[in-house]
């Protein structure tokens, strides 16, 4: 890991163990340009690739055809209107009403160590144990001294994985205000070399599927206007190789942390050449910034991998565990959870969630959840939210009757809050009406019949907060679900002035972050599951504050395998809700082998969502074998690499995924068969990541053999008579005298 800057020849280099990002100065120092990123190249002097010495050569010395140079130029952070005509990364309105603005380069700095983004959530270094700082940083000062507006482009790079971190700061250092029209917190220029374009999209209950693309000429991109990063979109892009697989070819992946609007963009131009882009989405977004005042754009992750798809999964997710999750959590197993969701729905009592714990206890089970339903007059999903106060015809004796009875059976106890909502039926906006985003003189959207509460209104804030904090504090409450059930319409604020309504989605952001950094601080040892309608908020944001993220409302083991290989690919296993629940599933009405659930739930946090006291005899003397499974293997896949094996996505037959211990002395590998196949003999696999002079016991045979082996020859799976079966297979490495 190292940052230089070469003065002669005006070039910043970061490296680091096995990728460089390069960055160069054109036209005495003047205009910053994207040199190069990829494999780690030995040389420093590669400012040739930015092509200033071809036609029309640079404005100082071919002034003549400034727009044909800066049509051309590979751009590290482009303006706009002033002669670049590919997708700008920055857009303004001055006080002379003019949207043009150029950055130049004025100077920089490298340091040990990362700033954090005031209210933001961003990746960190940590001090090693020696004093050493696992990052660097480097700083790029640029202005536009026509407008008086400073940028502060900035990267750093980790000890440990190889991801480049970027990030955008603006101050205006004129008199005057300038508006910001458009932020994108990275942009790369780069030549196209026949790469595809990878997203993630989806739908409620079918969020994250993998979609590849050609690129064309123009514009192609992804994003979400809903006020949060989406079921539909997901805030990421990558470039893929054409020969790309798992494990071989090319793979540029751009990750945003954030939890908000974004656009994630690929731009061909008639060059041949693509503009990647990834930030804040602009539509609707125009923030006011006064003289003197700054904006911190979020974080945009950056990845190149030349280990295909699964060389970038395992660089995010070191990247996430290491750098990201700040919860006690993120080293240590979850509880085993099961939630009354889909058990009872609104209707339960005390002594149903108590019968429900009893069960668990005998089972194994950690912790029981209760869902939504326990507060104000919430008997359906029309009224109450907002009035978050237990409702005592349900659970007489209140809240902390009922922790200390959980507690008392031997159980942790959890709850669930949608505390950014309000009802339309409730006593909150009863009394302040004016309180729900809003425009006014119209009728507001209602979804679920409910609104979004203002929470660019500090009380609104506060009084979310005390009422959280509050019911927290009432009983012995471990762990908690922040739901939102909706996206914002109407984005309308009737605390926010004219001038600055095109803040409200990126102020509304900036609460909730605010709102669970207080929760995380105040409640250090609390366990926060993130959720949004299911995994409509499952984003790099979240994790900074929660270490698990619920992953869909989907929990049929079928329909999870393309979910969860979607999230897999950019999530470590350790941030994935996932859950066994009971058939027919709810979302599908599929009935799935109860081995099979818990498997596919194995890959994740692995909890319950079903009742337990009428599951039949035969699936409930499961639970303590698989909560047995749990324990065995949960290490593992917490803190393991994941490989990718094979896809029921593209083959429509079967699914396998493999996680191997870091230290290469372990490895689980689980395969699914969506398919029976009839007159088949048994079907061969190739594992991965193994040491290849180490020998592995496979625990279900006993038969031992060398990592090159199974990594070169594979091993051989037995048919699995009828659809929806599973397996695990369990390696363990082992010394030579034990093999005979």
């Amino acid at each position: 890991m190292r940052i230089q800057y070469d003065e002669t020849a005006g070039i910043f280099r970061l490296d680091t163990e096995k990728t460089s990002y390069i960055i160069g100065l054109a036209d005495e120092k003047r205009f910053i340009g994207h040199v190069y990123y990829g494999k780690r190249i030995s040389d420093t002097d590669v400012g040739y690739l930015m092509r200033t010495n071809e036609s029309p050569f640079v404005p100082s010395q071919n002034n003549r055809d400034r727009s044909s140079f800066f049509d051309a130029f590979p751009m590290e952070y482009p303006g706009s209107n002033t002669g670049d005509f590919r997708e700008s990364a920055l857009e303004v309105l001055d006080a002379g009403g003019h949207e043009a603005v150029e950055l130049s380069y004025r100077r920089h700095r490298i340091f040990a160590g990362k700033p954090a983004l005031p209210g933001l959530p961003a990746t960190f270094g940590v001090d090693t144990s020696d004093g050493e700082k696992e990052c660097l940083t480097l700083e790029i000062l640029a202005e536009d001294a026509c407008i008086g507006l400073e940028a502060t482009l900035r990267y750093s790079i980790f000890a440990d994985v190889d991801a480049v971190v970027r990030s955008v700061s603006l101050r205006n250092v004129s008199q005057e205000s300038i508006f910001l029209t458009k932020v994108m917190s990275a942009s790369v220029d780069m030549d196209q070399e026949d790469y595809k374009m990878l997203t993630l999209q989806g739908s409620w209950a079918r969020e994250r599927h993998l979609d590849f693309r050609q690129i064309g000429y123009g514009k192609q991109s992804v994003g979400s206007v809903r006020g949060e990063s989406s079921h539909q979109e997901h805030p990421f892009l990558a470039l893929v190789s054409e020969n790309a697989t798992q494990e071989q070819g090319e793979v540029y992946g751009f990750h945003f942390v954030y939890s908000g609007n974004f656009l994630a963009q690929v731009e061909k131009t008639q060059f041949d050449s693509l503009r990647v882009q990834i930030g804040i989405h602009p539509k609707n977004f125009r923030w006011k910034l006064g003289p003197g005042e700054c904006f911190d754009a979020p974080e945009a992750v950056l990845v190149y991998s030349s280990q295909g798809l699964g060389g970038m999964s395992r660089s995010l997710h070191d990247l996430y565990r290491n750098h990201l999750i700040r919860s006690p959590y993120k080293d240590k197993k979850r509880p085993i959870l099961i939630n009354n969701w889909e058990a009872t729905y609104f209707d339960f009592d005390t002594e149903k969630l108590l019968a429900i714990a009893r069960e668990a206890k005998k089972a194994g089970i950690e912790m029981l959840v209760m869902d939504d339903g326990w507060f104000g007059d919430r008997n359906d999903d029309n009224t109450s939210l907002g009035d978050w106060t237990v409702n005592e015809k349900k659970l007489p004796g209140g809240l902390k009757y009922l922790v200390d009875q959980v507690n008392q059976i031997g159980l942790k106890f959890g709850i669930w809050f949608e505390p950014e909502m309000i009802s339309p039926q409730s006593r909150l906006y009863r009394e302040h009406p004016d309180w729900a985003i809003a425009i006014e003189g119209r009728v507001p959207c209602r979804s679920r019949n409910q609104y979004v509460l203002d929470l660019t209104r500090p009380e609104v804030v506060e009084y979310v907060w005390q009422a959280v904090s509050a019911v927290l504090g009432s009983a012995n409450i471990e762990y908690v679900k922040w739901d939102m059930n909706r996206q914002l319409t109407d984005p309308g604020s009737l605390f926010l002035g004219r001038e600055n309504q095109g803040e409200l989605s990126h102020r509304y952001v900036l609460a909730v972050y605010e709102l669970q950094e207080r929760l995380t601080r105040e409640f250090p040892e609390l366990l926060l599951e993130n959720c949004s309608g299911g995994g409509a908020r499952f984003d790099p944001g979240m994790l900074y504050y929660s270490p698990q993220i619920w992953c869909s409302d989907d929990t049929d083991a079928v329909e999870r395998l393309s979910i969860q290989e979607g999230t897999a690919l950019l999530y470590p296993l350790s941030t994935m809700g996932a859950h066994v629940s009971d058939c027919p599933n709810h979302a599908v009405g599929r009935v799935t082998p109860f081995v099979t659930r818990g498997h596919v739930a194995l890959a994740g946090t692995f909890g319950y969502e079903l009742d337990i006291t009428k599951l039949s005899g035969e699936d409930r003397a499961l639970i303590p074998e698989q909560v047995a499974m749990y324990h065995k293997y949960n290490d593992l896949i917490r803190n393991g690499d994941y490989y990718r094996i094979a896809s029921c996505r593209s083959n429509h037959l079967w699914d396998c995924w493999e996680v191997v211990a870091k230290d290469k002395g372990e490895a689980l590998v689980t395969c699914v068969q969506v398919l029976g196949r009839p007159n088949y003999h048994s079907r061969r696999i190739r594992l991965s990541g193994l040491k290849p002079d180490l020998r592995y016991r496979n625990e279900e045979t006993g038969e031992v053999l060398y990592g090159d082996t199974l990594m070169n020859a594979g091993i051989l799976i037995p048919g699995m008579w009828g659809d929806f079966q599973s397996r695990l297979i369990h390696l363990t490495a082992v010394e030579a005298d034990e093999s005979k």
